[in-house]
């Protein structure tokens, strides 16, 4: 593996869109207590589910630890395209720890390493350690077999970005202009950034994201692209619902926009769950915080939305809750991707972790 100083962009690399080509899907399976209820119990078959999901139309590469391997082989040795890498990390966060890889017309896919402080560092980050975290891109990138750009001067998380891969990146002002992050830069000097790293020509933002989403509001749980200039929204009628004036903030913000070719975008409204999702306090006995780890009460809402799905090579793995809106968000996702088959995952179990399938997950593009 060779680690490049210069810049993507300036080398003819951009980042595609998610609904492009895969070679494969990094994961990293769930054990961290203060995170997994009873230290992964309830996430790993989920997270083995989305996994298997994925599997049937991309390779999938599971990161372990090394106490963790031998069981994580076991659970997936009879998955032929599900392959276990032992690569230790601080939690399961694989969108935001691992790289954000980039393309060029030769065919030639790199990794970027940015800098992962957890969501905020020691202003309002969500745990005192994150090394292996900080350290994991620059190891999947060996272990696959890609070249790196080195971006550790930068924070940033693979989460608080959606490309169309033609230009135009989506962020939230919430997340990327945020104090524990890049403090010292300005909201022009951020943009830079991204269009020198990721090879774009237009950074079109959001104000907000989801309500009392932990990251900071990562533009991945609030609005993705389904298409060139074409999103879905999390969305609510409900005027009393928190989230109800965040989207429509995000709403107009996208109305008044063109993408880096000119273009206005299409949203398609897809809605949160009808019934806000809490912590419940049989849920919180589960959990075992660090000393510094952020903490969780009984009744904390938690920042549930359908739009935190991955698009695999042949399907949209799509987080479920249990919520008369499950059913609404496969049509509605089914009917945007014709060609891709849905698979709808019991996801509470991840989401009481803090995210969802979407975080879960960190596409490798295929050159």
């Amino acid at each position: 593996m060779h680690t490049f100083s210069t810049l993507p962009a300036a080398e003819g690399f951009r980042m595609p869109a998610e609904y492009e080509p895969h070679r494969g899907c990094v994961m990293i399976w769930p054990v961290r207590p203060g995170s997994w209820l009873y230290g992964g119990r309830d996430a790993q078959p989920a997270f083995a589910q989305a996994a298997r999901a994925i599997a049937e139309s991309e390779t999938v590469w599971m990161l372990a630890g090394p106490a963790d391997t031998g069981a994580v082989q076991a659970e997936f040795a009879g998955d032929e395209n599900i392959h276990v890498l032992t690569i230790e990390t601080d939690d399961a966060w694989a969108r935001d720890v691992g790289p954000t890889c980039v393309v060029d017309d030769h065919g030639t896919v790199r990794g970027v390493d940015w800098q992962f402080n957890a969501w905020g560092g020691m202003v309002d980050g969500l745990y005192a350690h994150w090394e292996k975290d900080n350290a994991a891109a620059r190891a999947i990138c060996a272990a696959l077999g890609m070249d790196c750009y080195d971006a550790q001067h930068f924070v940033l998380e693979g989460g608080s970005i959606h490309s169309d891969g033609e230009g135009t990146i989506l962020a939230t002002e919430a997340c990327l202009l945020s104090r524990g992050r890049n403090p010292e830069l300005s909201r022009a000097e951020i943009e830079q950034e991204l269009k020198n790293y990721l090879g774009a020509q237009k950074i079109v933002w959001l104000p907000r994201g989801i309500y009392n989403d932990e990251t900071n509001e990562h533009v991945d749980n609030v609005c993705a692209y389904v298409g060139p200039a074409e999103v879905v929204l999390a969305w609510t009628e409900d005027e009393n619902d928190p989230q109800y004036a965040l989207s429509r903030a995000s709403l107009d913000a996208l109305e008044a926009a063109t993408d880096a070719k000119g273009r206005h975008f299409t949203v398609h409204k897809l809605p949160i769950p009808a019934k806000p999702i809490c912590v419940t306090e049989e849920e919180l006995q589960g959990y075992a915080f660090e000393e510094g780890e952020d903490t969780r009460e009984a009744g904390e809402r938690l920042a549930a939305s359908y739009v935190n799905f991955y698009i695999s090579n042949g399907g949209i793995i799509l987080p479920q809750f249990g919520d008369e809106n499950d059913a609404e968000a496969v049509r509605i996702l089914g009917g945007l991707f014709p060609g891709r088959r849905v698979y709808p995952i019991p996801a509470r179990s991840i989401l009481v972790g803090g995210g969802n399938i979407h975080c879960v997950t960190q596409q490798i593009p295929r050159g």
